[in-house]
């Protein structure tokens, strides 16, 4: 959910198993951190995410999961 403050989950499903990449991306588009680059079978999966050394601002995350890609955006507030 959005805003979070220091931590949040990051919940996405797949219809078949599939290597996932997510990633955090601060507003400039530099990495901030990869959270998963792995093989996930099918089904709902929660990733959390640990945001305690960053500055308060925009991220986004990024998943990419076979042909799928979605981003979206994080608000942390400190």
């Amino acid at each position: 959910p959005n805003p979070f403050n220091p931590t949040t989950s990051i919940q996405f499903g797949l219809p078949t198993t599939a290597t996932v990449k997510l990633s955090v991306y601060n507003v400039l588009g530099q990495l901030v951190d990869v959270l998963i680059n792995e093989r996930r079978q099918a089904g709902f999966h929660t990733v959390n995410f640990d945001a305690v050394d960053l500055s308060s601002g925009v991220y986004l995350f990024r998943i990419e999961a076979g042909s799928f890609v979605d981003s979206k955006k994080m608000v942390l507030m400190k």
